[in-house]
């Protein structure tokens, strides 16, 4: 049977990107000692999430891909010989920045990159301020441990990228994610957004017999604009199988190291009793690349 050991680390950031990046460093140490063979890190993991306010400075935290954070990931990829999908803040060119995904291949090379392509924008997360949308379109990245349907955050709510991913034979969707509860709101509706959350990546699973991994921040960072009282981050990182079955879910409020494995050849099975992409009807399915019908 083929096992793959994922390893995922759902870290609490602080303003200290020296510290976060030395903490991720030592987390990517352990799992690979441990036996990881891919390694997810969350969104823009280098720092704050600096997008719950417009702040013009903050472009200073972009840089280019390759640049120094691919330089210092490549390096622990190459030391622990491991895949590593990392979420940067790229800068493109001046006046031009993407919210980017980079695979890291095991001998430190780049296998690929993913811009994410749906931007939101919307209270503590402004997102659209800082990032263009991506225009290298929904492509799985190729790597020695398989081929990686990468996206990022916001882009998890859309099925379409999903089933894209999943049309060009990715073999697991992988969400790094900066998501959490507004204090303003009730107990009772934060927990409906993260079971919406988490139910609408399992249905990602289901529909394209893939297993799924979103990987998100955890800890309450403040607002520096002090418009909101700030954003606590939910963790709950998780990983489902082909099923949508959970085969581990993270606590809420607690930093998390650990390692899932998934067995793709049962992955593969699942597809052959559920042939979702065997009986779509493509040729009824024109309209959806339109906003909408009137």
């Amino acid at each position: 049977m083929r096992k793959l050991n994922i390893g995922i680390i759902q870290q609490h950031n602080t303003a200290d990107i020296h510290d976060n990046m030395k903490r991720l460093a030592e987390g990517i140490a352990q799992l690979a000692q441990q036996g990881a063979q891919l390694i997810i890190l969350q969104e823009l993991h280098n720092s704050l999430y600096f997008c719950q306010e417009e702040n013009v400075d903050y472009f200073d935290f972009a840089e280019p891909i390759p640049g120094p954070s691919t330089q210092f990931y490549s390096a622990l990829a190459k030391e622990h010989g491991v895949v590593i999908v990392t979420s940067l803040f790229e800068k493109r060119a001046a006046g031009l920045y993407h919210n980017t995904a980079v695979v890291i291949e095991k001998d430190g090379t780049i296998a690929g990159k993913y811009r994410k392509m749906h931007i939101p924008d919307d209270p503590a997360y402004y997102e659209k301020f800082y990032f263009t949308p991506g225009d290298i379109g929904f492509h799985p990245i190729d790597s020695s441990v398989g081929r990686l349907g990468v996206q990022v955050c916001w882009d998890q709510w859309y099925p379409e990228g999903a089933r894209l991913m999943a049309m060009q034979g990715a073999e697991l969707l992988i969400y790094p994610t900066a998501i959490g509860y507004a204090t303003n709101d009730d107990e009772a509706e934060q927990q409906r957004q993260r079971e919406a959350w988490t139910t609408v990546m399992r249905g990602h699973a289901v529909a394209n017999g893939l297993p799924v991994i979103a990987v998100n921040r955890v800890g309450y960072e403040e607002d520096p604009s002090h418009q909101t009282e700030g954003i606590q981050f939910w963790g709950s990182s998780f990983v489902a199988g082909p099923q949508g079955e959970i085969l581990y879910r993270a606590a809420e409020k607690e930093e998390v190291k650990t390692i899932i494995t998934i067995d793709m050849d049962r992955c593969e099975q699942v597809r052959r009793w559920w042939p979702f992409l065997r009986d779509r009807r493509i040729d009824e399915y024109g309209d959806i690349t339109r906003r909408f019908i009137d």
